[in-house]
């Protein structure tokens, strides 16, 4: 269980990295300020609590002996990742905002960051059978 948790911090604090340094980067390259409507510290928190959830999720496939969901809950992670981009793509922003369109460029690659660093990652914390008992 610690592994998992483990895990689950990890990418987290890495996709949370992955997300600011792409803020700033595609902040840069478009030359738009989000500062109003996305932050570092939303981006972290959603990275981090995103992970997080994602441990959790397979903490109880193994709490409760189902170990062989580990796909189920894979595509379920995927699904809600894909719907997850709904919130950007209809997102209505005041009509002061320049390049109101730039958004979802920004927004929609960072929502599948967590996902794909969670995913990732998991060869290296659950390589075994045992892999809670460590």
């Amino acid at each position: 269980m610690k592994r998992i948790l483990f895990q689950g911090i990890i990418a987290g604090t890495m996709s949370a990295v992955a997300g600011i340094v792409y803020l700033k980067l595609y902040e840069q390259a478009t030359m738009v300020d989000f500062s109003s409507i996305i932050n570092s510290t939303a981006v972290a928190s959603a990275s981090i609590m995103g992970c997080m959830l994602m441990a959790v999720g397979y903490m109880l496939l193994f709490k409760l002996d189902k170990v062989n969901w580990k796909g189920s809950l894979n595509i379920l992670i995927m699904l809600l990742s894909f719907l997850s981009i709904f919130g950007p793509i209809t997102m209505t922003l005041p009509l002061e905002f320049e390049f109101p369109e730039l958004l979802p460029g920004l927004a929609i690659p960072m929502h599948f960051f967590p996902a794909m660093i969670f995913f990732g990652l998991q060869p290296f914390f659950l390589n075994s059978k045992n892999a809670l008992n460590n």
